[in-house]
């Protein structure tokens, strides 16, 4: 396989860059022009983990440290490939690394929140509404129209639609001027969004160093990335069983991160305001909250601290409304967020879980509206509707945990066949356990509900199902 010159500046030294936990990250000329063009230099303003911060102070890295790191996963994932012979082209494996070290160039502050709320953000909004484009797309606009598109042009043998491909595969056969074949795409894909990918190998533990929490880090890092391989079959990534174990741990400790760290309570309630105040802002009306007019969509290329001042002043000329009330609890002097007043999965609440779980964002909005009516009804006072919200499971679907083993006799096996831990969260559904169906309330109204009922997690239930057979299926 010809070796390109990102992969050889691993064995020889050249000019390098240091990232946590003290990794070396090679650059060459053509790579250092690209990190240092804006569209990259922006993603040093980003957060990789957005309100985690507010949950864990360390948590503060940027989406540039984690696409320094992903690049880097890149380089040692071609140069073990390069051991095996692997008949990857040099311009497949440029659109590698390319792909691996722009693939976050499209975020904006809070964009998975963001995402995650689907089209309910625009629901009621002008159809002449520019709508958010997904984050990937974005990507395709910076390759095509920035200074990344003037350094592809004169310093690589990819294009756009070869970064692309592999950044969205099933785009491939609508992109004209791709020059790599369909069975490379699906691969080198396969590598940086699977079961097991050099993206996740570095977020897991970067989040889990600068979160102080171990789960992102018991595993073996090293022994993946040498036992990964080409599935015997098929176009894609498999691992072999010298990595089973490691594949294993790995696979636990990102159930465990989003257990204790992208899904913990406090995170989901910050999570929870925050989609909240967007809502409120783009689709209700007067009578509802606040009236404002304002372009989400434009401000996607800010900073993360021009973001958030942008929503404080969006909402400045109000006065204590509910929408000012959430934005000044996430970002004011003060940290004061709505508290828990109840939790399910799959197991502690099926009913609920299985009621509220992946509904439109919109749907989740007016049967908290109905629930607010009855909690209202049980405190004895009005509350804002705007003050109760439920954060369930979105409606996308975390990937596929199941990579193929590649046994010593040859046999393919997927992951689950072999593990007992990977089979337990194969087969009964991921985001069932770890993401929740929780309710948030003022801490006043907690402790109205609690000193009236001892059991408030079941009485909830009750009122849950309740509120959902009020709310209507279809946007009126």
């Amino acid at each position: 396989m010809t070796t390109i010159p990102e992969i050889a500046a691993l064995r020889r030294g050249v000019s390098r860059l240091r990232i946590p936990p003290s990794i070396d990250v090679p650059m060459t000329e053509r790579v250092r022009r690209l990190v240092d063009a804006p569209p990259m230099r922006r993603l040093a303003s980003i957060s990789q983990l957005g309100l985690v911060s507010l949950v864990y102070p360390g948590a503060t890295h940027s989406r540039l440290e984690h696409s320094l790191g992903v690049y880097a996963n890149s380089l040692r994932l071609l140069d073990q490939f390069s051991s095996l012979d692997a008949p990857f082209a040099a311009s497949a494996q440029e659109a590698f690394v390319v792909a691996a070290l722009v693939h976050d160039a499209g975020h904006w502050p809070f964009c998975h929140p963001i995402e995650d709320m689907g089209d309910s953000l625009r629901r009621r909004s002008a159809p002449a509404r520019q709508g958010i484009l997904k984050h990937e797309d974005r990507v395709a606009a910076i390759l095509c129209h920035s200074e990344i598109a003037d350094c592809l042009q004169r310093d690589w043998s990819c294009n756009a639609d070869d970064v692309m491909s592999i950044l969205r595969p099933q785009t491939h056969a609508k992109r004209p001027h791709c020059q790599l074949s369909g069975s490379d795409v699906a691969f080198l894909a396969s590598c940086l969004s699977g079961p097991i990918d050099i993206d996740k190998l570095d977020y897991l533990q970067r989040d889990s160093l600068h979160s102080g929490v171990p789960y992102g880090r018991n595993f073996d890092p090293d022994r993946i990335i040498s036992a990964l391989c080409i599935h015997p079959n098929q176009p894609r990534l498999a691992i072999s069983e010298k990595g089973r174990t490691a594949a294993e741990m790995m696979v636990f400790g990102r159930y465990v991160m989003f257990s204790e760290v992208y899904w913990h309570h406090t995170v989901r309630a910050a999570t929870a305001m925050l989609q909240r105040t967007l809502f409120a802002m783009q689709n209700e009306t007067a009578s509802d909250c606040m009236q404002l007019d304002f372009d989400l969509a434009s401000w996607c290329d800010l900073s993360d601290a021009d973001w958030i001042a942008s929503l404080r002043s969006a909402v400045a000329h109000g006065s204590d409304t509910p929408v000012q009330t959430l934005v000044d609890g996430l970002f004011g002097a003060s940290r004061v967020l709505l508290k828990r007043a109840a939790e399910f999965n799959v197991e502690s609440g099926g009913r609920v879980h299985a009621t509220l779980a992946r509904r439109p964002y919109w749907w989740l909005v007016e049967c908290s509206r109905a629930l607010a009516r009855i909690l209202s009804f049980e405190v004895g006072t009005d509350i804002d509707p705007t003050l109760i919200l439920i954060d369930a499971p979105p409606v996308k679907l975390e990937v596929d945990i199941n990579i193929d083993v590649i046994t010593r006799t040859g046999d393919v096996m997927p992951l689950g066949d072999v593990s007992p831990v990977a089979s337990v969260l194969a087969n009964r559904q991921f985001d069932n356990h770890v993401k929740r169906v929780r309710v948030f309330v003022p801490a006043d109204v907690r402790e109205a509900l609690l000193h009236s009922h001892s059991n408030l997690n079941r009485k909830m239930q009750e009122w849950l199902v309740q509120a959902a057979e009020q709310t209507q299926d279809t946007v009126v």
